[in-house]
C-alpha cells in the first residue's frame, strides 16, 4: 500500500465486478476502508472477499441504485461502519439494447436513464449531503466515452452517459467552494464482463472497435480504476468538473 488515501472512507456502487471491483481493489491498495454496494450480492461479497485478502477493510452494501431507499441506506452504511465519508465511485450501469433511436423501446429506455443516470444523481445528492458535514470530499462519475460523442445503435446508453458528463459538470460547480470535487471517467472499451458477451456473440464487432482505437487494444478495469484513485487523490486537488477520457485515444481522433 503507498497509502495516498489512508484513513479515508469510500464507497463504490457496481463494485461486484469489472471496472467496480478494480476500483474497490485501487482504493483498499491505497489505503481507503471500502463500501462495495451491488445487486448482485455474490459478486460484491467477492470483492470485499479479494480486498480483505490483500489486506484491506470492506464491507458489502446489496443496492439498487435506482431506487432512493437503497442509495440512502448505503451511505448510511458507510458512515455507521466506519464514521464518515470521504470518497465515492459511482460506477454502476448497464448497457442498452442495441437498436437506433425510433426503434428504441420505451422500457429499454426507462431502465436505462434509471439505472446509469438518475442512479449517479441518487448517489451524488446521499453523497454529498454527508460529505457537506465535514467540508470535503472526492467524487467519480462513470460516463464513456460516448458520453462525449455520438454513438449509433443505443440511443438511451449514450443519453445516459452524456447526462452523467453534465451532472458532473453541474454539481462540481455547485459544490467547490464546499470543498467537494466531482469529476468523472470516460471508459473506451474496456474488456468486463459486460463486454465479454458482445464479443462472443459477434467477435467482428469488438474486433472493429479495437482497430478504431489508437491504442489498438482493449483497455483494462485496473486502468479506469487508476485514474478514478487519482482523482480522488490530493495529486488531484485542482481538478473538478473533469471528464477524463480513458479511452486509448478513441474521442481524440
Amino acid at each position: 500500500m503507498s497509502g495516498r488515501l489512508e484513513g479515508k472512507v469510500t464507497v463504490v456502487t457496481g463494485g461486484g465486478s469489472g471496472i467496480g471491483r478494480a476500483s474497490a481493489l485501487a482504493f483498499a491498495a491505497e489505503g481507503a476502508k471500502v463500501v462495495v454496494a451491488d445487486v448482485a450480492a455474490e459478486g460484491g461479497q467477492k470483492t470485499v472477499q479479494l480486498v480483505r485478502q490483500s489486506g484491506g477493510k470492506a464491507i458489502f452494501v446489496k443496492a439498487d441504485m435506482s431506487r432512493s431507499e437503497d442509495v440512502k441506506a448505503m451511505v448510511d452504511a458507510a458512515v455507521e461502519t466506519y464514521g464518515r465519508l470521504d470518497c465515492a465511485h459511482n460506477n454502476a450501469g448497464v448497457l442498452a439494447s442495441i437498436a437506433p433511436t425510433a426503434d428504441c423501446t420505451e422500457e429499454d429506455w426507462d431502465r436505462v436513464i434509471d439505472i446509469n443516470l438518475k442512479g449517479v444523481w441518487l448517489c451524488l445528492k446521499y453523497e454529498i449531503g454527508e460529505m457537506l458535514k465535514h467540508g470535503a470530499g472526492a467524487i467519480v462519475n462513470t460516463s464513456s466515452m460516448v458520453g462525449l460523442v455520438g454513438w449509433p445503435g443505443s440511443p438511451a446508453y449514450v443519453a445516459s452517459k452524456h447526462g452523467v458528463a453534465g451532472l458532473t459538470r453541474a454539481a462540481a460547480v455547485e459544490y467547490a467552494k464546499a470543498g467537494i470535487r466531482i469529476n468523472a471517467v470516460c471508459p473506451g472499451v474496456i474488456d468486463t464482463a459486460m463486454t465479454q458477451p458482445i464479443a462472443e456473440s459477434d467477435p467482428q464487432i469488438m474486433a472493429g472497435a479495437i482497430a478504431l482505437t489508437p491504442l489498438g487494444r482493449l483497455g483494462r478495469p485496473e486502468e479506469v480504476a487508476a485514474a478514478v484513485v487519482w482523482l480522488c487523490s490530493d495529486a488531484a486537488s485542482f481538478v473538478t468538473g473533469h471528464c477524463t477520457s480513458v479511452d486509448g485515444g478513441w474521442v481524440a481522433q
